[in-house]
C-alpha cells in the first residue's frame, strides 16, 4: 500500500512536470516561431488538449516545422501519459478487486488435524491424511503462501499460529491433534497458544534441534520429534562396521510375536546362499515377510534370490525364534582391524550419525564446511581435492549429511569416481531427489521427508506402527471388513494386495498361528497386516467396510 501511494505521487509529479515544461515551450514557440504571441492560460489549455486528444482550438495548423514537431511530442508525451494512468491506477483497482482473498476460518470440522507449517518435512504425512480421507487444515501466517494453498484447494487457514484467534478458527477445541512445524522457538510459543485454546488435544512438535526438546515438554508438547536426528542414527546404521550390534527394533504383535527388520553380516551363516537353500522358515520358524535386495523391496520374495551381505530380512515370529535367525545373520568372525568411514556434513543428521557409530570399531573423518569440534577436514564435499584429504579414495564408505540436494548429488558423483568400491549413504530433504540420487551413484538414500511423515503418521493415528521410520512398510490393524467369512486363501490376500496377515485379535487373544484353509475370519475380528505404502492401501480399498 505504501509503494502504491509512492507511485500515486511519483505520477503526479512527473505530470506537473512534463504539464509545466510544455506549456512554457510552447508558449515560447508561438510567439517566436509561429509569430502569433498568447497568454500562458491559453498555452496552459492547449497542452492539456493535446495530452487528452481533444482537439486544438484555434492555434491549428502550425505554420513552422518546429511547432509541428513540437505537438508531436506532445501528443506522444499525452498517450504515455493516459498509458501509465492505467497502469498505476486501474490496474491495482482490478486485481484488488479481483484478489483472492484466503480463507480465516475453516467450516465446522471434527477430529482433524491441525498443521501449523507448510513444509516438506510435513508433506509425506499431509499426502497420508489424502489417502486416508481424513481432514485436516494448514494455518499459514504469510499471505501470498496462504493464497497459493487456497488456489489449489488446499485446506488453509490464514492467521498467526501464536495468537489464540488463528487457532480457534482452524477448529482446534475438536481437533484430533496439532502438528507443529516451524522454527524451535516459534513452535514452543504455539505449543503454550494450542494449551491455551484446548489443552484435550494433542500436541506434537517437529525440532531441528534435540536438545531443545525439553522445552517444548515443559510448554506443553505431548510428543516432541526429531526427524533429522533419527535420519543420521538411520544413515549410520546402513554402514557396515565391523562390530556393529544386530539387534533391531520391533514391533510386538501380542505376548510373544514380533516383526522385525535383521540386515545379514558379511561372513554370516546365511551369507551367499539362495533363500530357497537357506530354508529360513523350515530351520528358524520365521515367516519371510520380505527382503530389501540391493536397495529393492521384495515382497514376496524369490526363492532363488541370494542372500548377500547388506540384505535386510523383514520377517516375523516367536523371540526365541528371532533369536535364533540372529545369530544366524550375525558375522561369525569379524575383523578386529577398524573401518574407515567419511561423514561430510556436521549438521544434526551428521553428529547423530557420529554417535551411532561411534560405539562400533569404525575411524572415522569428518568433512565440513565451517571449522568446528568434531571436524576433521574443512572443505567442500563436491571438491575433489577436498574429498581426498578425507581418505575417501581408501575408504569403506561415505555419509553424506548435508542439507542441500543439489550439494548431495554432485558430491555422490565425485565420490563415486574417486572410489567405485565405495559404499554411499546418502541423506535426500525431498523424496523426489531420491532416485537421482541412485542415479548419481548412491547405494543407499533415504529422505527426510519420509522419515518425518512416518514419525507423525504412527505417533498421531495409534492403529498404526511403523518398521523403523526410514523404511516404507507400514504395519496396521484394521477391521476384518470383507474378510469375514472367509479364510486367507479364500480371500487371496497376498496374491491380491502384497500384504502378509501377522496376526488376528479376538476377544483380546492374539491369534498367530493361522492356518490359511482352516481360518475363517469373523466379523468383530481385528486384523494385523503388514506391506508397502500401496500394498496397504490397497489392502485397505479391497477389505475395509
Amino acid at each position: 500500500m505504501v509503494w502504491r501511494n509512492r507511485r500515486a505521487a511519483y505520477y503526479f509529479a512527473a505530470v506537473l512536470l512534463v504539464t509545466v515544461g510544455f506549456t512554457l515551450t510552447y508558449n515560447a514557440g508561438m510567439r517566436v516561431w509561429e509569430g502569433r504571441p498568447q497568454p500562458l492560460y491559453r498555452s496552459v489549455e492547449v497542452v492539456f488538449q493535446t495530452f487528452t486528444t481533444t482537439g486544438y482550438g484555434e492555434d491549428a495548423p502550425w505554420a513552422t516545422p518546429q511547432m509541428n514537431v513540437l505537438v508531436v511530442v506532445m501528443q506522444l508525451t499525452g498517450i504515455g501519459l493516459i498509458l501509465t494512468a492505467v497502469d498505476v491506477f486501474a490496474v491495482p483497482w482490478i486485481q484488488e478487486a479481483l484478489a483472492v482473498e484466503p480463507p480465516t476460518a475453516v467450516p465446522d470440522l471434527a477430529d482433524h488435524v491441525v498443521v501449523c507449517g507448510y513444509t516438506s518435512l510435513g508433506e509425506t504425512f499431509l499426502e497420508e491424511l489424502r489417502n486416508r480421507n481424513h481432514d485436516y487444515v494448514i494455518v499459514e501466517p504469510d499471505r501470498e503462501a496462504a493464497v497459493e494453498l487456497h488456489r489449489e484447494e488446499v485446506p488453509v487457514v490464514h492467521g498467526d499460529p501464536e495468537r489464540r484467534e488463528t487457532l480457534e478458527n482452524a477448529g482446534l477445541v475438536d481437533a484430533r491433534t496439532v502438528l507443529v512445524d516451524a522454527p524451535d522457538d516459534i513452535s514452543a510459543s504455539v505449543v503454550l497458544t494450542a494449551q491455551d485454546v484446548a489443552p484435550h488435544v494433542d500436541v506434537v512438535t517437529l525440532i531441528e534441534d534435540a536438545d531443545l526438546a525439553q522445552y517444548h515438554y515443559i510448554a506443553g508438547a505431548d510428543e516432541v520429534l526429531s526427524p533429522r536426528q533419527l535420519l543420521g542414527r538411520s544413515l549410520a546404521a546402513q554402514v557396515p562396521t565391523a562390530v556393529s550390534t544386530n539387534v533391531e527394533e520391533g514391533v510386538v504383535i501380542g505376548e510373544n510375536f514380533e516383526l522385525v527388520e535383521l540386515a545379514v553380516r558379511e561372513g554370516s551363516d546365511l551369507a551367499g546362499q539362495s533363500f530357497r537353500e537357506a530354508r529360513i522358515r523350515d530351520r528358524f520358524g520365521v515367516t519371510v515377510i520380505g527382503a530389501w535386495v540391493d536397495t529393492d523391496f521384495r515382497m514376496p520374495v524369490d526363492p532363488g534370490t541370494i542372500i548377500r551381505a547388506g540384505t535386510r530380512l523383514l520377517v516375523a515370529g516367536s523371540e526365541a525364534e528371532l533369536d535364533r535367525l540372529r545369530d544366524a545373520t550375525a558375522a561369525s568372525v569379524r575383523p578386529l582391524a577398524p573401518q574407515h568411514v567419511v561423514i561430510a556434513g556436521l549438521g544434526q543428521t551428521g553428529v547423530a550419525a557420529c554417535e551411532a557409530l561411534s560405539d562400533t570399531n569404525t575411524r572415522l573423518t569428518v568433512l565440513d564446511r565451517e571449522s568446528d569440534e568434531g571436524v576433521d577436514v574443512v572443505g567442500d564435499a563436491r571438491e575433489p581435492e577436498r574429498l581426498d584429504a578425507a581418505g575417501i579414495g581408501e575408504a569403506r564408505a561415505f555419509i553424506l549429511a548435508l542439507g542441500d540436494d543439489t550439494s548431495t548429488v554432485f558430491a555422490t558423483l565425485v565420490a563415486r569416481d574417486r572410489n567405485p568400491d565405495l559404499d554411499i549413504v546418502a541423506r535426500a530433504d525431498e523424496e523426489a531427489d531420491e532416485p537421482k540420487l541412485y542415479r548419481a551413484g548412491a547405494d543407499y538414500v533415504q529422505s527426510l521427508a519420509t522419515v518425518s511423515g512416518r514419525m507423525l503418521l504412527s505417533t498421531v493415528f495409534e492403529d498404526e506402527e511403523v518398521l523403523g521410520y526410514h523404511q516404507r512398510i507400514e504395519v496396521v490393524q484394521v477391521p476384518a471388513g470383507d474378510l469375514a467369512g472367509q479364510t486367507l486363501a479364500d480371500a487371496a490376500v497376498r496374491e491380491t494386495t502384497g500384504c502378509t496377515v501377522l496376526a488376528v485379535e479376538r476377544d483380546d487373544v492374539t491369534v498367530t498361528d493361522i492356518d490359511p484353509h482352516e481360518f475363517v475370519f469373523e466379523a468383530t475380528d481385528e486384523v494385523v497386516v503388514a506391506g508397502t505404502d500401496a500394498s496397504v492401501e490397497q489392502f485397505e480399498a479391497q477389505f475395509r467396510d
